[in-house]
């Protein structure tokens, strides 16, 4: 099968390749692509436990198995990030104490989480449910910025944002932002920092659904713009 693989970053630099086609044998999962990467460009073992692969613009481990068609990413560590940072976008349920696990460190006195909740309220209407849609490959990337400013700001460690695409039911978490830090009042202006700027700059897009029809979510200077009831 043919995978398309992309480098970015160090590992552009490393391969002197912004794109690739590698065949896999069927049923070949991705570390097994990583090591057919890494003999053919032996210079990626440089980086060795710090590359993320992303599978379809989704972060994953080794064990994932790849399919015909699949487009595997090859990231070094966002500017400013660390090996524990996570920037993702996902379809499914965020769990949000595993992201907080992953990211402490002994070094940290304070983890401060946030976790941005589907309501069934919205403008004084029962909303039945919502809707996300993202353009991904950018929506991570700037999420990584984010992090970076963060991290220019305040004193603080790690940085980890997931948010969910897809339909979201009234209870579910749309957005987690988790940050640690030695201290909690950086941990805490962080993360409010973080969550202010994914609204203002990562292109995430909301639609909710009510009884008598849907609404694209407003943003600054936007009109929300009724939708018809379906039927």
């Amino acid at each position: 099968m043919r995978i398309t693989v992309l480098f970015f970053g160090l590992t552009h630099d490393l391969t002197g390749l912004r794109e690739d086609e590698i065949e896999l044998e069927e049923g070949g999962n991705l570390e097994h692509l990583r090591r057919v990467c890494e003999k053919r460009f032996p210079r990626l073992r440089e980086l060795a436990g710090s590359v993320l692969l992303a599978v379809n613009q989704q972060v994953t481990d080794g064990t994932s198995i790849l399919h015909e068609g699949d487009e595997v990413a090859f990231m070094p560590p966002v500017s400013g990030g660390s090996d524990r940072d996570v920037y993702q976008i996902t379809q499914e349920k965020i769990r949000t104490r595993e992201l907080a696990e992953s990211l402490k460190e002994s070094c940290d006195g304070a983890v401060v989480v946030f976790e941005g909740i589907v309501r069934e309220q919205s403008h004084g209407r029962k909303t039945l449910y919502l809707e996300y849609e993202a353009y991904e490959a950018m929506a991570v990337r700037k999420m990584g910025e984010i992090g970076a400013e963060a991290k220019e700001k305040f004193d603080i460690h790690n940085v980890g944002m997931i948010h969910r695409v897809g339909r979201l039911e009234i209870g579910e978490t749309s957005v987690a932002i988790v940050v640690t830090a030695e201290h909690r009042h950086p941990a805490f202006e962080a993360c409010h920092y973080a969550i202010n700027r994914l609204k203002q700059t990562v292109p995430i897009w909301k639609k909710e659904y009510f009884a008598d029809g849907s609404v694209w979510a407003e943003g600054e200077g936007q009109q929300r713009v009724l939708i018809g009831a379906r039927g």
